[in-house]
């Protein structure tokens, strides 16, 4: 063990365990803030970067998808042409009873609601993969068994097959102490770093519905996929062939072996799912020992630090040792694009969305077919994004289809968000609301990069090339003068509204030691329980208006905000990250870190009506659990249960959480499914 990462306490900052912030984002909250942006500096590093002699250059159907939706052409459970007449009247599905704040050693959800687990760490996801034995892993078990830590997840109905489903989610971390007895961190065995490699990545799982019940089952089904650490990948857009990704491996730079760090995601029109690479920079080790002075600006600004690294991967894999391929870190932090419909395809990195700490990527489509794709980048005081694509949907969900859509994302312009508030003089960092129309703003959004329909790009950013603003693409956003948020997590547009959702986690270090202070769309310093903003968008231009929906905590605080609703009937809510809708509009949340002394959960708010504001507690997930997903549809909710049981010192002898197997068992990551009694709809 590290003790001062696994023994450091968060100051009442977050729930989150130390050891969690070890292995899942390489202590980011512990290490300086990577965005020190003014614009002499970043005019210094442009040049820098210059000088490293680069190469120059210039509407149908809501699928049920976990943090992330789009308008598709194939069915689902829910209603085919939703409508607000069709959705109910206000406040339509979330009839339930509110799950108080706890900390059991369960998935708790409202009285008159079932639950089942769908599939867990280490289940077996083809025929011959043997049954889970922790005490018996193997590299080769892993790779056909569900991985580690779920987090994304999407549900596709299976044309043709009722009540059939592909089930895919993402693997964002391992945490190797809690996977094997006797781990020692200096020295782990080959074995070892060969399960953690496997157990990254996603999974693609047949399951199969009962009738009346919501509950899902696993099957071998023939697109059953696992996507690793070392599964091969196509680099697209501008970054291809540059010199900033060519290794000694890959000398074209354009194949990439493996996607890690994989967080939220969102589906695609034409039958795809996006998974963000985030925090990639963790499993990169000896970025001191870089010789080249030109590159320290790049790997300052995304978090690099000195010296070994948690996973240990570069004992066994020289990619990962920046001290022997320096540029194999550029080759991720990408929205990745992955067909789940054939289990032989290569998956793609995007480089025309930029590289950064996606949380994920979700898109909308508007009512003339232009494609829109929302993205953040998961740090504090980094930004908000948006691509648009040249290229318009092509009618069907079928193979020829997706190949040729699957370039859409690959021609079009990113854009990052710059917010101005409508009431700067009564911003005080209090959290104190200016007015009665509550927190209120405008926006622009500021053209980085523009990609061709060959993938070449052109820089939007004075002084930097195009393969630059792809690679380096923080370094762009900070010389244009792009807002600092507080972790730009998940965004998620409205099925209804167009109305796009952005969960902001929190930011401790706001308004400290000389850091950004307070700002109208992050309205207090020190901000540990993070807020929720609305944006009405102007989806293919570059003008928006903002408002803050919820300003997170305890509704007893005064530093609160629930949309102008009463806060005597909200539930407490602290540490928004993934985001989804419902059939009726309503948007639901799942937490990551909650701040409040209860376990993380899974909440609704209601948007339109009198009740806009109301927000109740759907569930709670167990110790030391992490709410990811979230799938809400008419007959089921589905939540990824990720890191129950970490703790901040070593929990394996004696862990916090047997869930979900009790007894004495090992917690294990896990997939639930959760349905009202009898198979009414959720929260009717």
């Amino acid at each position: 063990m590290k003790p001062l990462a696994l023994f450091v306490k968060h100051d009442g900052q977050s729930s989150r365990a130390a050891m969690t912030c070890e292995y899942k984002c390489g202590n980011a909250c512990f290490h300086e803030v990577p965005n020190t942006s003014t614009g002499a500096y970043f005019g210094d590093i442009v040049s820098s970067l210059n000088r490293r002699g680069l190469i120059k250059g210039g509407a149908a159907a809501v699928l049920a998808v976990g943090a992330g939706s789009a308008l598709a052409a194939c069915g689902s459970d829910q209603p085919a042409d939703p409508s607000p007449a069709a959705a109910g009247t206000p406040g339509t599905g979330t009839a339930f009873t509110a799950v108080a704040p706890n900390t059991e050693d369960a998935v708790v959800v409202p009285e008159g609601y079932e639950q089942g687990v769908v599939i867990r760490w280490g289940d077996p996801i083809f025929a011959d993969a043997p049954a889970f034995d922790f005490e018996k892993q193997t590299a080769a078990a892993q790779a056909r068994q569900f991985g580690y830590n779920n987090d994304f997840a999407a549900l596709l109905p299976i044309e043709g097959q009722a009540n059939s489903y592909l089930l895919v989610v993402n693997h964002e971390y391992t945490t190797a102490p809690n996977m094997f007895r006797g781990y020692n961190e200096d020295a782990p065995t080959p074995e070892q770093l060969a399960i953690t490699m496997a157990a990254h990545g996603l999974s693609v799982v047949e399951v199969k519905g009962e009738s009346g019940t919501g509950k899902l089952t696993p099957v071998f089904g023939k697109y059953n996929r696992r996507i690793t650490a070392t599964t091969e990948f196509t680099l697209t857009g501008p970054a291809a062939g540059s010199a900033l990704v060519k290794t000694s491996a890959d000398p074209a730079g354009t194949k990439v072996l493996g996607t890690i760090a994989n967080c939220a995601g969102g589906l695609t029109p034409w039958g795809t799912v996006l998974s963000g690479e985030e925090n990639f920079n963790g499993y990169f080790a000896n970025s001191d020992k870089v010789t080249d002075a030109a590159a320290a600006p790049g790997l300052k600004r995304y978090g690099f630090t000195a010296g070994k690294t948690a996973n240990r991967w570069e004992l066994s894999d020289k990619r990962f040792d920046l001290a022997q391929e320096p540029n194999e870190a550029n080759r991720f932090g990408y929205v990745v694009e992955i067909d789940p419909w054939d289990p032989d395809s290569v998956p793609v990195k995007h480089s025309s969305m930029g590289r950064l700490k996606h949380e994920g990527a979700s898109i909308y489509v508007t009512a003339g077919g232009d494609v829109v794709s929302y993205t953040g980048d998961d740090e504090r005081f980094d930004y908000m994004y948006k691509f648009i694509s040249k290229r318009k949907v092509q009618p069907g969900t079928g193979a020829a289809s997706r190949r040729s859509n699957m370039a859409i994302l690959d021609e079009g312009t990113l854009y990052v968000a710059k917010l101005t508030g409508d009431h700067p003089a009564a911003i005080d960092g209090t959290g104190k609301v200016p007015s009665d129309k509550g927190f209120t703003g405008t926006g622009q959004w500021i053209p980085l990069l523009e990609t061709g329909a060959d993938g070449k790009g052109k820089s939007l950013v004075e002084g930097m090339t195009a393969e630059e603003v792809a690679v380096f693409t923080r370094l762009a956003a900070d010389k244009v003068g792009a807002t600092k948020m507080d972790r730009p997590e998940d965004f998620e547009a409205n099925p209804y509204t167009g109305k796009v959702y952005v969960a902001l986690t929190n930011n401790s270090n706001r308004g400290k030691d000389g850091q950004a202070g307070a700002d109208e769309a992050n309205p207090r310093n020190l901000n540990k329980n993070g807020q929720v903003l609305e944006l009405d968008d102007d989806h293919t231009g570059t003008k928006f208006t903002w408002s803050l929906l919820l300003v997170c905590g305890d509704p007893k605080a005064a530093d609160t905000y629930f949309a102008g609703f009463d806060k005597t009937k909200v539930s407490p809510i602290s540490c928004p990250d993934n985001l989804a809708f419902d059939p009726y509009g309503n948007l639901w949340i799942s937490t990551d870190g909650n701040a409040l002394k209860s376990n993380d959960g899974l909440f609704s708010v209601v948007l339109d009506g009198p009740n806009r504001g109301e927000t109740k507690q759907f569930l709670t997930v167990p110790r030391g659990g992490e709410t990811c997903g979230p799938v809400i549809t008419e007959q089921r909710v589905l939540v990824c249960v990720q890191h129950p049981g970490e703790a901040d010192a070593p929990t394996l002898d004696n862990p916090i959480s047997h869930w979900p197997d009790g007894g004495a068992a090992q917690p294990r990551a896990a997939v639930v499914a959760v349905w009202q009694q009898g198979g009414a709809r959720i929260g009717v």
